[in-house]
């Protein structure tokens, strides 16, 4: 089983790395590479948690549910602006209007969750 930890937390921190250049969310699946990690080996675990991305985008939020408020305005803003292009784009290539209504839902989630859900911090 912890072969397979690490195998998803390495899928998790690619597609999140993918997502600091292409137009997904990335800190679900960074979140995701970290429980994996944590489930796999307290190393790599301890290895992650001590980066400069874990302690600047996720500790807070993952330790006390909590976000600097600038830190929440960074995400909302890439999470907007990724899901704006999406749905221009499926605009242009004609999508189903069910794909354009999940997008829009998706993109309210994440507004209200982060917005209302998450405490912010002062920076």
């Amino acid at each position: 089983m912890k072969y397979a930890y690490i195998a998803l937390g390495l899928l998790f921190l690619g597609i999140g790395a993918i997502g600091a250049i292409a137009p997904i969310p990335t800190t679900p699946f960074v979140i995701l590479a970290a429980i994996c990690f944590g489930r796999s080996s307290k190393r790599l675990h301890a290895r992650f948690v001590s980066t400069k991305f874990y302690r600047n985008n996720l500790e807070s939020l993952i330790g006390k549910k909590t976000m600097t408020f600038k830190a929440k305005r960074k995400m909302l803003l890439m999470i907007t602006s990724a899901m704006a292009l999406s749905f221009f784009t499926m605009l242009i290539l004609s999508a189903p209007l069910f794909s354009l209504i999940t997008l829009a839902v998706v993109w309210v989630a994440h507004m209200l969750y982060f917005g209302f859900w998450i405490k912010s911090t002062k920076d």
